[in-house]
């Protein structure tokens, strides 16, 4: 899997994943970075949902944005979480990553 081999690069994590961000280095009017997203995690989490792989892909980016932008849900308070209830709540879409995660 391509994205497994990305986070093995990258992160030493030597595993499949659903998205990844890298974050650019910081100058005026530069990216904030790139976003990875497994096409794979996409359609089989989306049929296992029962949402669409649209939904699913906006999910996703939002997750990697508000790591762009400097959230971090493995160390903060909660703070990534709240933003992406917020955002998916704003565009009408089904449960966060992160929500999804801590339901588990």
């Amino acid at each position: 899997d391509e994205i497994a081999q990305i986070n093995r690069e990258f992160r030493d994590i030597d595993k499949a994943t659903d998205v990844l961000s890298f974050p650019s280095d910081p100058f005026p009017g530069a990216p904030l970075g790139s976003i990875v997203i497994s096409v794979d995690k996409v359609q089989s989490v989306a049929h296992e949902l029962g949402h669409s792989e649209n939904n699913e892909i906006a999910l996703l980016f939002i997750h990697g944005m508000l790591h762009l932008l400097g959230f971090d849900h493995e160390i903060d308070k909660g703070e990534m979480r709240q933003k992406e209830v917020e955002l998916i709540e704003r565009f009408n879409l089904p449960k966060s990553l992160i929500v999804r995660t801590l339901e588990e």
